[in-house]
């Protein structure tokens, strides 16, 4: 876990709670928790386990894995607990990416007044299933988890180890710079890199992405929530979360055509727009 106070000179009143995706790490949002401390909030955030600098469950350290996606919520609360409840803020804001974004939906909905308004970046609503039937992706799923392969890699997976990737191979910014900047956080400390999930985490994710989506639940979600999408994500279905938006009590919903799936890591030209949805929807809902 870290907390980053607001810059010198800011009145340290607000605090925001900043969710990774799968595979990300803190260091990976230097620059994101920068212009966060430069409006004036606290920063709290944390390494989800599995990844980054948080422990493993398989001795291959590559490998994103849980169970069930209630691990993860149970590091949610524990985190707003014991690291951003004694901040001193009662609702705090919350920035979530991808997984992350998935993840604190589900805080939302089971505990209403967690946080006073939500911020996602391409939240994991349905996941691309790269050119296979959804019917095939669901059956060898299941079959690979019953079948005990449940900590295998997905098919391909292993070669999406950062150490071996190319930026022209990367399907998750167009922005040079940024990418080669994670990159080398990579390098100089591989132990915190994450190639991709097991069957096992496959399985636990679709189950909770058919959970949220399942009628009744993000229309009992109350909490202000903007949703941005990726006009070009090819690792989540933007179609899905843009439904999901619509489903929401108080939710708004903007799309970046041009962005690939890590809005935070794209372009000037689409972060500038990002920060602009940003401030309007933190100022509209006293965050």
């Amino acid at each position: 876990t870290a907390v980053f106070p607001a810059a010198e000179g800011e009145v340290a009143q607000r605090v925001c709670v900043l969710l990774h995706g799968q595979t990300e790490f803190i260091e990976k949002y230097a620059e994101v928790i920068g212009e966060l401390q430069s409006r004036g909030y606290t920063v709290a955030t944390f390494d989800w386990r599995g990844q980054g600098g948080s422990s493993r469950a398989l001795e291959d350290r590559r490998k994103a894995h849980v169970g069930d996606f209630r691990e993860y919520d149970e590091d949610l609360t524990t985190f707003l607990e014991q690291v951003v409840k004694p901040l001193g803020s009662t609702a705090p804001l919350a920035l979530a990416h991808s997984m992350g974004a998935h993840i604190l939906l589900r805080c939302l909905h089971d505990h209403p007044r967690a946080i006073g308004a939500a911020v996602l970046s391409a939240p994991m609503m349905a996941a691309s299933t790269r050119g296979y039937p959804r019917w095939f992706a669901a059956a060898i799923t299941a079959a690979m988890n019953l079948f005990g392969r449940g900590n295998a890699w997905v098919l391909g997976m292993e070669a999406r180890d950062p150490l071996k990737l190319a930026f022209e191979d990367n399907i998750v910014t167009s922005d040079h710079a940024r990418w080669a900047r994670a990159q080398q956080l990579v390098v100089a400390n591989p132990d915190i890199r994450l190639a991709g999930p097991t069957w096992s985490w496959l399985k636990a994710a679709s189950a909770s992405m058919a959970t949220v989506m399942r009628p009744g639940y993000p229309e009992a979600i109350e909490t202000p929530v903007l949703i941005c999408g990726a006009g070009k994500d090819r690792i989540v279905l933007t179609a899905a979360a843009r439904e999901f938006a619509k489903r929401l009590p108080k939710g708004r919903y903007v799309e970046f055509e041009d962005s690939e799936h890590e809005i935070l890591m794209e372009n000037d030209s689409i972060r500038t727009r990002f920060w602009k949805e940003f401030d309007a929807f933190v100022a509209a809902n006293g965050s």
